[in-house]
Order: structure tokens, then C-alpha cells, then sequence
């Protein structure tokens, strides 16, 4: 190894300095990234205990209210089976679900047949698209929810209209029932729903939020009016929190598909994680802007470079190409030589009556030679490049 080829020689392989100048950036959004998720696995931990829990005092549970309807006798019970509540249901009895979309299809199903014509009244508590037509038969959940979370009740529920404007954007339900009362409606749609039994003085109320029942919120607006009445109609309440405990969630007859035991919201999710990335593709991308010149990490000698180049032309039998940049850079160089501006090099009608009053004799078809057909083959493609040769050392002779 000469010594010219020692002081050249250097390794492309980045330094430890190197990868992390590269990689800090992404190193300190991943660590954000994860004290964000640890922050609010916290906090949502905190402010989920006990969530729509009659017995709880926390913001998000519901002990205001169920001590409200005690002053008013009515007594509540908290269930956290499937068979309690089914059996609960009766005339005199408000059968409340908390949580409707944590059951299985099957045990939606069961306790539909449990309350439909028991008599009694049934809140169903944010029910959505995968709960509130087993539930409710005839209803539908849209599934986007309302953008606004105080609304006015526009219907003639006398419980809506007692109460005035509630808490009560949420899920957004249509129903197939004609006698139904659609009320709180956020863009055409109502976020409370009274299905009235078609047997019977029974009904079924779709609540589309939960925050008139929420003790941080019972105070606000007509909430506590309107969750008064609501459930204070029968002098029992039942208030059923679907618990995992419950063996009815592994009856044989429920089938279930991957799907289903996603959590909702997977879909939105994971359409989030595609932009995210699509966003982060964007911002990595290097063939937005200009090319940039870099610094190569070793000297490579030109000679070097056009056989490599060569190779690859030859590789992909791109015959033409290589022609094509032997005859561009033999008419940039011949030119200047027979007094032809570079701007005009590639121009039959300029350049070769300039080269033939430079050639000695006749000579040969200059126009096929500059800017004929690529040849058909890799012994005709020799044979240009040295006849190009030949005719720069005609002209540059003196």
C-alpha cells in the first residue's frame, strides 16, 4: 500500500460521538414519550377510582346523588352481577348500567330479556355502538360523539324540560321508535333517548354522558334535576357495575372475536400511530429540499469513480447512457476549441460547421459520430469512445 493510499485510507464506520449527535433527538422523544405515558397512567389511575360508583366520594364517583335520592326514599342497591341485575328488575325498580359496553354480547342479550317487560325503567349509561342495539333495540349510536357538552333539551320529556340544559353530551343516538322522546340534541341528534315499553309502563332512557351523575358535576346546570328524575321515578334503584369477577362474561354460547376484546377506540388509535408516522417519514425525509454536498469519509481518485460507473452501466446494459455522457462531454470539451460557446456545444447546426473548418481533410460523418444513434453493442460502444478520442486529438492537434 503506497503512502498516499495510507493518508486516504479511513473507515466510513461513524464514531460513538457520531451516533449519538444522530440519535440524541430521538432518544430524548422517546424518554419523553414514556414520562408522558407514565404521568398519565397516574393521574388516569387517580381519577378513575371509583368512577360512577354510587358508594364512592371521589370527583368522578356518584355518592351525591345516591344520597339525594335517599332523602327522597329511594333506596339503591349496587350490583356487580349479570344474574343480580337481571333479577332486580321489576315495576318498582330503576335498573341504571354503568358501564354497558364492558358486556359480552351474550350478557347484553340476557339482560335485555331480563328488564324488556319487567316494567320497569333502564338507564343505560354512555351506551355505544357495541352495547345499545342489543340493549335497545331500534337505536343507534353515531359514531361521532357531540363536540359540545351543555345542551338544551328541545323536547317535550317533562324531566328534560323541568331540568333545562344538561351535562349530557356524549354518545349521540337515532332511533327507529316513532313515540320515542329524542332530547339534548347536538347537531340533529339526541344524546338522551326515552324508549317507552311498548307493553306496559315500563321504558328504556339512553343517557349519552355521565357527567350529570358525576359528583364534581352533579352541581352544575340542571344535572342534579335531571338525574333526580331520572332515577327517582321507582323507589328502588339498582346501579349495576359490570364487574371482571362475573362468570356470566365466560358463558360457552359467547363467542367473541379478536376484535371484540380490543378496547374501544383501537380503530382512532392506530389511524393516529399511521399519521404519526407518516408525519415523522415527512420530517426525516432528505430529498425534500436541495441536494446538499457531504464530506466524503474517504479521498476517491476520479479515475476510480468512472470505473465504477462504468460497471454499473454495464451492469444494467445501459448502453446508451454511457454514450450518450462520452459524446455530452466530448462536445463540451471540443467547443471551446473551435471557438463555439458552451451554451451551443450541443447544437448540431452551431457546433459542426465550426469542427469541420478545424479538421484536416474530409474526414469522416462527424454529425453520426456527436449525436448518432447508442450503439447496439458493448464492442460498438469501444469503438465510439475511441474514435470520439480520435477526433479531440485531430482537432487539439496544431
Amino acid at each position: 500500500m503506497t503512502t498516499e493510499a495510507s493518508l486516504t485510507s479511513t473507515t466510513a464506520s461513524p464514531t460513538a460521538r457520531q451516533v449519538w449527535t444522530r440519535a440524541r433527538g430521538i432518544a430524548l422523544a422517546l424518554v419523553v414519550l414514556l414520562a408522558g405515558a407514565v404521568a398519565i397512567a397516574v393521574v388516569r389511575s387517580d381519577a378513575r377510582h371509583g368512577e360512577l360508583d354510587p358508594r364512592s366520594a371521589d370527583p368522578g364517583g356518584s355518592r351525591a346523588v345516591a344520597e339525594l335520592l335517599a332523602d327522597r326514599g329511594v333506596d339503591t342497591r349496587v350490583v356487580t352481577t349479570l344474574g343480580e341485575a337481571a333479577t332486580a328488575a321489576g315495576p318498582d325498580t330503576t335498573l341504571l348500567v354503568a358501564a354497558p359496553d364492558l358486556l359480552t354480547p351474550a350478557q347484553q342479550t340476557r339482560l335485555h330479556k331480563a328488564f324488556a317487560d319487567s316494567g320497569g325503567r333502564t338507564v343505560l349509561v354512555s351506551s355505544g355502538s357495541a352495547s345499545v342495539e342489543r340493549l335497545a333495540p331500534g337505536v343507534t349510536a353515531d359514531p361521532a360523539t357531540s363536540l359540545d357538552s351543555t345542551l338544551a333539551p328541545d323536547c317535550a320529556l317533562p324531566a328534560a324540560r323541568r331540568a333545562g340544559t344538561a351535562d349530557t353530551g356524549g354518545v349521540r343516538y337515532t332511533t327507529t321508535h316513532l313515540g320515542a322522546d329524542a332530547c339534548y340534541p347536538s347537531e340533529r341528534l339526541a344524546t338522551l333517548l326515552r324508549l317507552p315499553d311498548e307493553k306496559g309502563n315500563g321504558d328504556t332512557v339512553a343517557l349519552g354522558a355521565p357527567d350529570i351523575l358525576l359528583n364534581d358535576r352533579l352541581d352544575e346546570q340542571g344535572n342534579a334535576s335531571l338525574a333526580l328524575q331520572l332515577l327517582g321515578s321507582r323507589p328502588h334503584l339498582v346501579w349495576y357495575l359490570p364487574s371482571l369477577s362475573d362468570t356470566s362474561a365466560t358463558d360457552t354460547d359467547d363467542e367473541r372475536g379478536f376484535f371484540d376484546l380490543l378496547p374501544s377506540g383501537w380503530l382512532w388509535g392506530t389511524l393516529q400511530l399511521f399519521v404519526a408516522a407518516a408525519l415523522a417519514a415527512l420530517w426525516r425525509a432528505r430529498r425534500l429540499g436541495p441536494l446538499v454536498p457531504e464530506k466524503l469519509p474517504v479521498a476517491i481518485r476520479a479515475s476510480e469513480t468512472a470505473e465504477g460507473r462504468a460497471r454499473l452501466y454495464r451492469k444494467t446494459d445501459a448502453r446508451d447512457r454511457a454514450a450518450d455522457a462520452l459524446r455530452s462531454t466530448t462536445r463540451t470539451r471540443l467547443a471551446p476549441l473551435v471557438g463555439v460557446p458552451v451554451t451551443q456545444a450541443h447544437t448540431p447546426e452551431a457546433l459542426l460547421p465550426a469542427l469541420s473548418a478545424h479538421l484536416h481533410g474530409a474526414g469522416q460523418d462527424q454529425h453520426a459520430l456527436l449525436f448518432g444513434p447508442p450503439p447496439s453493442d458493448d464492442t460498438a460502444l469501444i469503438a465510439l469512445a475511441d474514435r470520439l478520442d480520435a477526433l479531440e486529438r485531430e482537432v487539439r492537434r496544431p
